[in-house]
């Protein structure tokens, strides 16, 4: 984002290429594109409501109103938030399996 564009401009279309940056379908890109208005919203500490409601598009009207400086600052804090409380992305770490025992030779009977 910078001094052209608004944070509405800025968002509207990303969906567009969260597939390429992201390694993922076309069809999630719209996800990608909601889920950062909802981050970006709660950053400013406004209601957020469904992730497809109004209550984000009213939110980023409000955001479009201050200065481009503060839309950035929003930005940074919703991404460094995200950055620490979305679930890890990383693949799941294989739990290391003990060693078999060692065969123990046959005990002798009486």
């Amino acid at each position: 984002m910078n001094d052209d564009f608004t944070l509405p401009e800025a968002i509207d279309g990303f969906r567009y290429h969260a597939a390429d940056l992201l390694n993922i379908p076309d069809q999630y890109g719209i996800l990608v594109e909601a889920e950062a208005a909802a981050q970006i919203v709660q950053a400013a500490g406004l209601p957020v409501g469904p992730i497809f409601g109004p209550t984000i598009a009213q939110g980023l009207a409000r955001i479009e109103t201050l200065p481009i400086e503060d839309q950035q600052t929003l930005i940074r804090t919703a991404a460094r938030r995200y950055a620490t409380t979305a679930p890890s992305r990383r693949p799941a770490q294989t739990r290391q399996v003990p060693a078999a025992p060692a065969v123990q030779p046959p005990r002798r009977t009486r």
